[in-house]
């Protein structure tokens, strides 16, 4: 079992945080594409984060969305698409959008929403 399995989501959402603002995103732009991933509302996010809720917990309640499959790419020298881990491929489609996000692509397109 990886360490990130058991570390809390806040715990790295403070990096998330601090990668997209460095880059001129905001934690909202941040938090919608954590919960346009996750189908939490932005109240159960929060939840979570307060609550510190391990990454196992938090995409074990998650309601992943449909296109998450459409996140393709490298993270860390992996692609994201071939992650055999079900668990670790959810955090690695994470790790992406907020690379992307802090990237400056647009959030549309961070989201995979139809032009």
């Amino acid at each position: 079992m990886s360490r990130i399995f058991t570390s809390s989501v806040a715990s790295v959402h403070v990096h998330y945080v601090n990668k997209v603002e460095r880059k001129g995103r905001t934690r909202a732009e941040l938090d919608e594409a954590i919960c346009w991933l996750t189908g939490y509302d932005a109240a159960e996010l929060e939840q979570h984060l307060a609550a510190e809720t391990t990454f196992e917990d938090f995409f074990a309640r998650a309601r992943l969305n449909p296109h998450a499959t459409l996140i393709t790419g490298v993270v860390c020298g992996v692609r994201v698409e071939d992650v055999e881990d079900p668990l670790m491929q959810k955090i690695r489609y994470l790790d992406k959008l907020v690379d992307e996000l802090a990237r400056g692509k647009a959030l549309t397109k961070v989201l995979r929403t139809p032009a």
